[in-house]
């Protein structure tokens, strides 16, 4: 039997859906009527062909896409939010851990960026921990 994909329905549902909301004059979700919020689309879509559809290296350009599409739509809005390289190699490395979690392999990858992340995410902290070390 040949595998249907998943993709094409999601995104025509979701971009209707967007386009749809984006018409509304009063509508709730109009901050979400952004670049950012197609991403999101897109990698949901990619996730759920990785996941209903059993087509699991679609789980990590799904976490990529709706991954960077969470962080634009957050790194605004929250002072919190890391806005920078160390923030998308966290994104990435939780698409190998997710993947990884179905397919077996990745593992890797995920430790070595999410070390990578780490390391940018907590630059300016690093020097001080040392020195507690080292004295």
């Amino acid at each position: 039997m040949k595998k249907q994909k998943i993709v094409p329905a999601i995104l025509l549902i979701g971009f209707g859906i967007y386009f749809y909301l984006q018409q509304e004059t009063n509508s709730l979700f109009h901050e979400f009527s952004t670049w950012p919020t197609l991403l999101i689309i897109v990698g949901v879509a990619f996730l759920v062909q990785g996941y209903w559809g059993r087509d699991y290296e679609s789980i990590f350009p799904g976490v990529i896409l709706s991954g960077i599409g969470v962080h634009f739509h957050i790194a605004n809005k929250f002072a919190l939010w890391p806005d920078h390289l160390g923030a998308f190699l966290l994104i990435i490395a939780l698409g190998f851990f997710l993947r990884y979690q179905k397919t077996g392999n990745g593992l890797f990858y995920g430790v070595l960026f999410l070390i990578l992340a780490g390391v940018l995410l907590f630059y300016d902290k690093l020097p001080a921990s040392f020195g507690l070390l080292l004295s």
